[in-house]
């Protein structure tokens, strides 16, 4: 049996700003990195730079929305994507 195709994301958190009300951060998968801001009071989330976005925009907000309490800034995480990049 095939197994499915995985990859793994890095997230780095480097700010989380309760004045501000954003978590800024980074993250990694494959050859991409990106940079994002998650405005989460808002609920938007900025990723740069474009190229990739799609690949990763969906799974990063919804990561980010199931582990709010649990993220702290100058932490790193992992999560896996159900596709390959």
């Amino acid at each position: 049996m095939k197994s499915k195709p995985e990859t793994t994301v890095h997230v780095s958190i480097k700010e989380y700003n309760f004045k501000t009300k954003e978590l800024k951060g980074f993250a990694a998968a494959s050859e991409f990195k990106w940079n994002f801001t998650w405005s989460f009071t808002k609920g938007k989330l900025f990723v740069n730079p474009p190229l990739g976005r799609a690949l990763i925009e969906d799974a990063l907000l919804r990561f980010l929305i199931k582990n709010d309490y649990e993220l702290e800034s100058g932490s790193n995480y992992k999560f896996t994507v159900s596709a390959k990049f």
